[in-house]
């Protein structure tokens, strides 16, 4: 049924989530019976007036395991709106060689404050860090979040990568061209590129963080020796099944390309598709489904273990994007030193926090917050973590609780921001947490 857009605002909704299971899948949804073509993607008159539309995410000739492409059947075709015009926000960076020099110093901040004046996901984005370009479509975005109104009369795309979306304050209800997503904090959801959405606020204000990614898509990693089972299994990675609205206004498209912001008026909803069918289409995935592997003998496995998803690149064993968390687990490892280790790393990472405490950092790291290790950057726990963990009894098993933080770790330096270095949230002291570690060198007389 057609909808004024002061009904949509209103609702702010095109139906209640429904979904459907597995990663990467092949799909076929309608919102309207035989709204989907039967045997063929483009008959000369589509069913029920419908346009047909191709949304390609990788090459034509990729190979047909990494091929991901869907076809919508939707009201209008995704040309039908007025010309776009450039956006002064110098808040997104989309070009990182451009960035100001990096420091080598390990870096921590405070969580992003919420809003004061009205602002929306999109108004409320920043960029933090990042790597690459987007012309060049290799690299990444990192940015945060802080929003206090719906996008009750703008859409949003990106056309420079696909956005990973990770809330640790607040839910989100994403409407986009393919149905409905909802996440709260400890899930994700991952935005194809190109896909056309708007984000409403289920509570009232959200809070989080935005991994763009410029490159591959993201993948499930292979498990090598773990076998055929664990990690983030397919089965619970989350699609939704197709909504629409017929909804004619006065509304913008906003849209991301080439690092820059762009808006242009549009007459209707853009989120008019009445089936679809295909492997290319937004998923979300509740972090705590993730199956946890872990030492039962000694010592501490590499975080690659705790790997989510990849973004690969052409050189085996160094992605472009590791998606990694911690999640609540179990510590067995008897006569080790349990939390992270002292460790430098020719990979360069970036933490999150979306949940309690991190086994590793007693104080200063909080829900909300951020730190940036770059390439070869020593770090590891502080010195009452320390401490704490050299004089643990180790001879029983011990639960880590209450937490769930995540890494973002590439190959490729991540560049701080003018903005991110500038910013009052950059704790300037983070350097102090390791400065009580004392000697305890005792050579033999």
């Amino acid at each position: 049924m057609k909808k004024t857009a002061q009904e949509l605002a209103a609702a702010g909704t095109l139906a209640a989530p429904a979904y459907q299971s597995g990663f990467g899948n092949e799909f076929a949804t309608e919102a309207l019976p035989g709204a989907l073509p039967l045997g063929r993607n483009a008959p000369q008159r589509a069913p029920h007036g419908l346009y047909a539309e191709q949304i390609s995410g990788t090459a034509f000739t990729a190979p047909r395991s990494q091929n991901r492409r869907s076809w919508l059947y939707r009201i209008r075709p995704s040309a039908v709106h007025l010309p776009y015009r450039l956006l002064d926000n110098e808040r997104i960076v989309g070009d990182f060689s451009t960035a100001p020099p990096t420091p080598p110093n390990p870096l921590r901040w405070d969580p992003l404050p919420m809003p004061v004046a009205p602002t929306d996901f999109i108004d409320g984005w920043v960029t933090v860090a990042g790597n690459g370009s987007a012309e060049s479509m290799a690299g990444c975005a990192i940015h945060l979040y802080a929003a206090n109104r719906p996008m009750t009369n703008r859409f949003f795309s990106c056309s420079d990568g696909e956005l990973l979306v990770v809330p640790q304050q607040g839910r989100l209800q994403i409407d986009t061209e393919f149905g409905v997503v909802g996440i709260e904090p400890q899930e994700i959801a991952v935005i194809p590129r190109g896909c056309r959405f708007r984000v409403m606020l289920p509570d009232g204000a959200a809070r989080g963080y935005i991994c763009e990614n410029f490159g591959p898509l993201f993948r499930l990693p292979d498990l090598g020796p773990i076998g055929s089972n664990g990690l983030a299994n397919p089965r619970d990675f989350l699609t939704p099944v197709a909504a629409y609205e017929d909804v004619e206004g006065s509304f913008e498209l906003v849209s991301k390309f080439n690092g820059r912001m762009w808006a242009a008026p549009i007459g209707h909803s853009p989120l008019d598709v009445v089936a679809w069918h295909g492997n290319y289409a937004p998923y979300k995935y509740d972090l705590r489904r993730f199956n946890t592997i872990g030492s039962i003998s000694y010592d501490h496995p590499d975080p690659s273990i705790f790997l989510v998803l990849q973004s690969p690149s052409d050189s085996p064993g160094f992605d472009l994007i590791d998606f990694i968390i911690f999640p609540p687990r179990w510590m067995a490892a008897e006569d080790t030193f349990r939390p992270p280790w002292f460790h430098r790393n020719v990979a360069s990472e970036f933490m999150g926090l979306i949940h309690g405490a991190y086994d590793a950092k007693a104080e200063g790291f909080v829900p909300g917050g951020a730190s940036l290790h770059n390439c070869m950057a020593g770090h590891g726990p502080d010195a009452g973590t320390f401490a704490q963990a050299s004089a643990a009894d180790t001879s029983v098993p011990h639960k880590v609780t209450d937490t769930m933080a995540f890494m973002i770790e590439t190959r490729h330096v991540i560049k701080p921001t003018a903005y991110a270095l500038a910013s009052p949230q950059l704790q300037p002291n983070y350097f102090e947490c390791w400065q009580g570690i004392r000697k305890n060198f005792l050579p033999p007389a």
